[in-house]
């Protein structure tokens, strides 16, 4: 039997209850954090805002969120839903320029059948796409290689959002 060492994964499991399902809103509390580094959350709107997303699908896997705890679209005011699209375009502009990915996945899950982990809280998935990034791990193996650390990506992605660029964003981390 082939083993895969990652012990990241027990702070997701751990973080579950009985039903296994995870407690309390783990987006509200990387709203609320203190530490935006420690939360991964590196971009700050009034209505919205960015997150990395500690189980990624790729490298640069983001989580688009509403600051306030709302579970359907219907529930969000005109300037919420354009404060979460204002956002998405502003991580596309940043990603677009410093992972140079050759697409994007975006998308919202509805429903736990569609596969949403927290349906209470409404969120957009933002995932960089390489060509050629599906290779024989996850066909075969069932496992995704994410060759890049959290802490390195969101390291990258805030100093080129302090830095500022003609096409991305001047927003820093904590605004």
């Amino acid at each position: 039997m082939d083993r895969l060492w990652a012990p990241w994964r027990m702070a997701y499991i751990n973080g579950m209850n009985d039903d296994g399902e995870h407690d309390g809103c783990f987006l509200c509390t990387a709203r609320d954090a203190d530490d935006d580094r420690e939360a991964l959350v590196f971009m700050r709107r009034p209505k919205a805002f960015a997150v990395l997303n500690r189980f990624p699908y790729n490298n640069g896997h983001t989580l688009i969120v509403p600051n306030a705890h709302k579970g359907n679209l219907a529930d969000l005011s005109d300037d919420e839903s354009l404060a979460l699209m204002t956002l998405t375009r502003d991580v596309l502009g940043v990603f677009k320029q410093i992972l140079r990915p050759d697409g994007f996945n975006v998308g919202i899950n509805f429903g736990r059948t569609a596969g949403a982990g927290l349906p209470e809280h409404l969120h957009l998935h933002v995932v960089p796409r390489w060509n050629g990034d599906t290779n024989f791990m996850p066909v075969l193996g069932e496992t995704k290689v994410i060759p890049q650390s959290l802490q390195d990506i969101y390291d990258r992605i805030v100093a080129a959002i302090t830095e500022g660029s003609e096409d991305g964003p001047q927003d820093s981390a904590s605004c």
